[in-house]
């Protein structure tokens, strides 16, 4: 499939051609892609949540009362959880969320990714992501220009300094360099735009993975 690529002012600037096998999936599979994205936010989840169990709890040991002969339950430590100040039970420890998912999954979850967004309308394909300075209300007219309001921006192997300083203070849109292209950026975003540099290393990619298997 062919697009046409767009310049910051609105401009032409030719067309790019976009490999069908990343970019033209017809059958999008809305379970491939909530896999990744369980996968990544079970990834991302600190798991520092912690309680005191009760060999943790500074609390006396000594029985507090003689076992027998008092009428009540018998117990024999203070730290025990049904006393207040005591140890919690079954509560959460430190621990690792991240869960596994094959690397052809996720693979396949940006595939079907990049092509959802093809297949709305919502891939832009931007000549280049540069700045001459780095001015926040210039690029947010340049966006208004070519109607970006919410988008993930795929500035190429490095992200400019210019653009990168320019876009940080603009809501809702995210730059990233190519490396951090990720299944849950693109979809969290309406907007998917991707220099010529970006849309060049994403096919090589999926190429040369190809390949390999």
């Amino acid at each position: 499939m062919k697009l046409n690529v767009t310049t910051l002012d609105a401009g032409q600037a030719g067309e790019i051609e976009l490999d069908d096998a990343v970019f033209g999936i017809e059958e999008i599979r809305a379970d491939i892609l909530q896999r990744c994205v369980v996968w990544q936010l079970a990834k991302r989840r600190a798991g520092t949540h912690k309680i005191k169990t009760r060999n943790e709890v500074a609390r006396t040991g000594k029985k507090m009362y003689k076992q027998k002969g008092t009428g009540g339950a018998r117990h024999g430590s203070r730290k025990a959880a049904q006393f207040v100040g005591g140890a919690k039970t079954h509560g959460p420890v430190v621990r690792s969320h991240a869960i596994d998912l094959p690397k052809k999954v996720r693979a396949l979850a940006l595939r079907h990714a990049l092509s959802s967004k093809a297949r709305d309308g919502a891939l832009i394909v931007l000549d280049q992501a540069t700045l001459d300075q780095p001015k926040t209300a210039a690029l947010k007219v340049a966006f208004e220009k070519i109607g970006l309001k919410n988008a993930l921006v795929i500035a190429g192997p490095e992200v400019d300094a210019n653009f990168k300083l320019a876009a940080r203070n603009i809501a809702e849109v995210d730059v990233l360099p190519n490396a951090g292209l990720n299944v849950y950026d693109v979809l969290r975003r309406e907007k998917l735009v991707l220099t010529r540099a970006a849309v060049d290393a994403i096919q090589a990619r999926f190429t040369s993975e190809k390949e390999a298997a």
